[in-house]
């Protein structure tokens, strides 16, 4: 019964991505016929073909996705540090949480008047600082807990033995910090990955990602080319998983 169970919920996961691969090489569809009338890898052919919107999107929200989350989860990691050891850290951490207070579109909206002034809406540029004011605050609010008492009694035994700060930081709680740093990487990642609302609010449609894209092609009833970006949206956050699982739980159990 446990068995049957879990490969019922397994099925319920994977069919959407199933759903989406048919489409994505489906040609032709009328309802009520369930699946496409016609196959062809066509779409899929075209996708790194020169002209062809797809490609681009998918270099530039990968562009945009790494660098997001490679200064994120710097940026997070220092601060998160230097808000540890403050006397009013608990003020300074509350700050980090105000962009979640609101929807994304929302937090847009109330930053499209300076973006407009400074002449960045409309720009990758515009669209990488605007994703930026969400990923940043994770990333502190992600290494929050990290600084324990632990940390700071490994900073000060190094001190003791007659080491720098730097090479505390360097050699003792960069090489500790590892897992956590690739896990905060991931989720900052996801998170610019699968961005939507800042996105199409500060780029105004000129920055186009493969998110966007998506809700482009539904909006276009075109079904097969938005399966196809769904597909390529999926295979980063999937090769992530496969890395999160090889190399970070791998490396946890020895």
């Amino acid at each position: 019964m446990r068995r049957a169970i879990q490969s019922l919920w397994s099925l319920i996961w994977v069919l959407p991505f199933v759903l989406l691969l048919v489409l994505s090489v489906g040609r032709q569809w009328t309802f009520p016929a369930i699946l496409p009338a016609a196959w062809s890898l066509e779409n899929w052919g075209s996708v790194f073909a020169p002209g062809v919107h797809l490609g681009q999107s998918l270099w530039r929200s990968l562009a945009l996705s790494m660098s997001i989350a490679a200064v994120a989860t710097g940026l997070g990691f220092v601060t998160s540090r230097q808000i540890a050891y403050h006397p009013k850290k608990d003020r300074w951490l509350l700050l980090a949480y105000f962009p979640y207070a609101m929807a994304p579109v929302i937090l847009a909206a109330c930053l499209q008047y300076y973006f407009l002034l400074f002449g960045w809406s409309g720009k990758w540029a515009g669209v990488w600082l605007a994703q930026l004011c969400i990923a940043y605050p994770f990333g502190v609010i992600f290494f929050s807990g990290f600084w324990n008492q632990r940390m700071r009694s490994m900073e000060q035994l190094v001190t003791t033995l007659g080491g720098t700060t730097g090479q505390a930081f360097w050699r003792v709680l960069l090489p500790m910090s590892r897992g956590a740093l690739l896990v905060c990487f991931f989720q900052t990642f996801l998170i610019s990955w699968f961005e939507y609302g800042l996105t199409s609010l500060i780029g105004v449609g000129k920055v186009q990602t493969l998110t966007v894209n998506v809700f482009q092609y539904v909006q276009e009833a075109n079904i097969f080319l938005a399966a196809l970006a769904g597909c390529l949206l999926f295979l980063p956050p999937l090769a992530l998983w496969w890395m999160n699982k090889r190399w970070l739980f791998r490396g946890s159990t020895k």
